[in-house]
């Protein structure tokens, strides 16, 4: 087989990992690739957005399967533009990717499915927002509609802090034209929780369960950022609870783009909120999480080439997923700054003795110079450790962490912490 990685961070090298360890006599080719991709895929001079580079490509070198990691390429069509030249494609269409990339689009989705999530509403206009802001007595989260790096949401405490945000997104446009339409939502209270299923559109499997760390800093502290660490599976998602949301959100999701002609097709990530009344939805995301995917994929041990082609072509056969009896624990190594401003170009000090069956470090922000590993982008590291139990997993991976170095290296201490303390009482 002939596999095209889409995309460049730490969900990619996680794909390409699983896959390759899946077929190990698949020829793989990434976009450009990171520093880790090396030794398991060829680089290819391709930017992640070049549609017309990327198609290309699969079409001259036939690729048997094309898997498109972040949310951009799904934006721009590639999907859709490889499925028209006949290639077999993991990744929904644009009008299916949209449930991600306007949460506009996928707030009203739900609220005409009666699918559960927070009160809301829609603005283009600042002055407008502004007024509804001021006539709730409720706290609200500003959310730029659009993609914004998965930075787009500010919880507010108050309505000053709320127009602020608007301010921020609207006026200054801190996330571009991502925040030309903006939604206003009540804020919900609870536990959160992702979610990920894999779908052709008819057949859902789901996968762990897992818990992502937002904030960069310990006690869930400080700015949002693309997700310092996660963990699965977890205590709190029960047998019942999963399939409540099976059942009460992801069926009638899956159903309800259906009815507006937009079949999903790929991976549905579905961010939840536990609150009292029982699961809500924060917000839905058309591909693998990072760093979700750094502790979901390993935990897999189903083929996942097979799953892929299966939901790529809308013939989806397995009936359960199989997983490792085992618990997972990744911890994002960033650049000092992150998710501000930071410094490129660090030497990064990995121990060759480091990596195993059970010890994986996933690279996203890095780069080869003169054969030097270095620093490139926010986000440097995920390591994962896998253990018998989350205790186990989060020293091994703690263990891990201490032993690579690089300048103004920054990760939280407290990754799943909470579910540690919570199954130890």
């Amino acid at each position: 087989m002939k596999i095209l990685i889409v995309g460049n961070g730490g969900r990619e090298h996680t794909l390409l990992w699983k896959l390759h360890g899946d077929e190990p006599e698949a020829q793989f080719y990434i976009t450009i690739g990171n520093g880790g991709t090396q030794k398991l895929a060829r680089s290819l001079d391709l930017e992640p957005t070049d549609v017309d580079g990327i198609v290309g490509f699969s079409t001259a070198e036939k690729m048997d399967l094309v898997v498109v990691g972040p949310e951009i390429p799904l934006e721009l069509g590639l999907t859709d533009r490889l499925n028209t030249d006949g290639v077999l494609t993991f990744g929904p269409s644009k009008a299916a990717a949209e449930i991600e990339t306007s949460k506009a689009f996928a707030k009203n989705l739900m609220r005409k499915y009666g699918i559960p999530t927070a009160d809301f509403e829609v603005f283009t206009s600042f002055e407008k927002a502004v007024d509804y802001v001021k006539s709730r007595d409720v706290p609200l989260v500003v959310k730029a509609s659009g993609l914004a790096a998965g930075k787009g949401a500010i919880v507010c405490d108050s309505p000053d802090e709320a127009v602020s945000a608007l301010e921020n997104i609207m006026k200054v446009k801190v996330f571009g034209d991502a925040g030309s339409e903006v939604v206003l939502e009540e804020r919900l209270e609870g536990e959160e929780l992702s979610f990920f299923v894999l779908t052709d559109g008819e057949k859902v499997l789901s996968l762990s369960p897992s818990q992502d760390h937002k904030r960069a800093y310990d006690g869930d502290e400080g700015p949002n950022t693309g997700g310092m660490g996660a963990y699965a599976p977890v205590s709190i998602a029960t047998p019942d609870l999963t399939g409540d949301i099976l059942k009460g959100i992801v069926g009638p999701t899956i159903e309800a783009m259906r009815e507006e002609g937009r079949p999903y097709r790929g991976i549905l990530y579905v961010g939840l909120m536990l609150t009292e009344k029982g699961p809500m939805v924060i917000e839905f995301n058309a591909r693998f999480g990072d760093p979700e995917a750094q502790v979901n994929l390993p935990l897999l041990s189903s083929n996942l080439v097979e799953l892929m082609c299966g939901v790529a072509s809308g013939k989806l056969d397995a009936d359960t997923l199989s997983f490792e009896e085992a618990s997972a624990v990744c911890v994002v190594l960033a650049s000092g700054g992150y998710p501000g401003s930071y410094k490129k170009g660090e030497i990064v000090d990995i121990p060759g003795d480091i990596e195993s069956k059970r010890l994986m470090i996933f690279h996203a922000g890095t780069s080869l110079e003169d054969r030097v590993l270095v620093t490139s982008g926010g986000r440097v590291l995920g390591v994962t450790a896998l253990g018998n139990s989350i205790g186990e997993a989060r020293e091994e991976c703690y263990a891990a962490v201490e032993r690579i170095k690089f300048d103004n290296c920054h990760f939280r201490t407290d990754i799943a912490a909470r579910e540690l303390a919570r199954i130890t009482g």
